[in-house]
């Protein structure tokens, strides 16, 4: 039986991990639940899965969640001292971070330096955090195994070839909803046109990221660290139909590239099973119905949060948590309908603009660049 610590277990991926825990009883088990204040979601998990610790972000949810579970056998805990124990927890051998933000880091590491592999969900904890997560993943013999749809397609293309063999990673992008649109084109966009991904199902955030290719920025910038390339081996490629996942191509010319269905559960239990695979119900692909796969470049001009993530990474240090800081504030800002879409990306560019990097930053000052690029968005925006 493996036991899988499940942090944001009532988010997308959380729930769609528990969808492959349910399907897999007799061989994994959700020995812990964490998420951050949907208590109604956390106590339908808790009743069906029974784990032995639940945790709350916020502690007045906590505080009734405990209430409403006090006939079960299951302990309460809530903040950042919750999710550190839950990740630290003796009977957890897998820990999927699947919390959104950079509350992330710290029970990774947690998790980590406790022996415990990680199916790796949250992109802000390579992406503002790689330098420190690598190389102690690598001291304390953990694996760290990526959930997201593309690093997983990765992960499986360089499955038995030797990593010095690569010669470029290439990372595919659905362009999202608005692919082919300038600037002009989008500048009444409203939420609830953002929000239409053409063919994935995700959370808010990330939708509205995968719109204004920030996500795939991200994806950049976590894919170096993952696979321990440089920047200019990873290209982005423009795959409207979201069928090819990603690809490797080796310095023989050969490229590899793992095709599926639109499915996150594929990626999650290809994690939580690893190196094994095992039965996936679901919609196959098929070639004579698919008939085309187009690929493009990606357009930088008119969406300019790819090219100030490669900016960002290129800086290296801090500017990558400030470049994630401001888009995770201008994009809150968005949904609360208090900017508008275009000014997501010069948000984030004014924001790094103000920044002086810091070279290889611990976590507490990752926080606090995290916090300065709060502040500066803060003041201007104030309504």
């Amino acid at each position: 039986m493996k036991r899988i610590a499940v942090l944001g277990s009532t988010g997308s991926i959380g729930t769609q991990t528990l969808e492959v825990i349910r399907s897999n009883a007799g061989e994994l088990q959700a020995t812990a639940l964490a998420a951050g204040k949907n208590i109604d979601k956390m106590e339908e998990q808790i009743r069906e899965f029974c784990p032995k610790i639940a945790g709350m972000w916020d502690e007045e949810a906590a505080r009734e969640l405990k209430t409403r579970v006090a006939d079960l056998d299951v302990r309460v805990v809530s903040g950042m001292e919750g999710l550190l124990e839950i990740a630290e927890m003796p009977e957890a051998d897998v820990v999927l971070t699947a919390v959104v933000g950079m509350i992330g880091i710290r029970p990774t590491i947690a998790a980590i330096k406790a022996g415990k592999d990680i199916a790796l969900a949250n992109k802000e904890t390579l992406v503002t955090a790689g330098h420190i997560i690598i190389p102690l993943a690598r001291e304390r013999g953990v694996k760290i195994l990526p959930v997201d749809s593309e690093h997983s397609a990765i992960f499986q293309s360089l499955n038995g070839e030797p990593r010095s063999r690569v010669e470029k990673i290439l990372l595919t992008a659905s362009g999202g909803p608005f692919r082919g649109r300038t600037r002009e084109e989008m500048r009444g966009i409203r939420v609830e046109d953002a929000l239409k991904h053409p063919n994935w199902a995700m959370g808010r955030k990330v939708t509205i990221d995968s719109s204004t290719m920030v996500n795939k920025g991200l994806e950049v910038m976590e894919a170096k660290w993952l696979f321990d390339v440089e920047l200019d081996q990873i290209q982005v490629v423009v795959h409207p139909q979201s069928v090819v996942h990603s690809m490797v191509q080796y310095e023989d010319g050969a490229v590899i590239a793992q095709l599926g269905t639109p499915d996150m559960k594929l990626p999650i239990q290809y994690a939580l099973f690893y190196p094994d695979r095992r039965y996936l119900g679901g919609k196959r692909l098929d070639f004579y119905e698919l008939g085309n796969l187009t690929f493009e470049k990606p357009d930088p001009e008119n969406f300019e949060g790819l090219a100030l993530a490669y900016r960002a990474a290129r800086a290296g240090g801090s500017m990558p948590t400030v470049f994630n800081a401001a888009n995770e504030r201008a994009v809150a800002l968005f949904l609360d309908g208090k900017i508008g879409y275009l000014e997501i990306p010069e948000l984030i560019r004014g924001a790094m603009d103000a920044h002086t990097v810091q070279e290889d930053p611990t976590v507490d000052q990752i926080l606090e660049a995290e916090q300065s690029a709060y502040e500066w968005i803060a003041s201007k925006t104030r309504q």
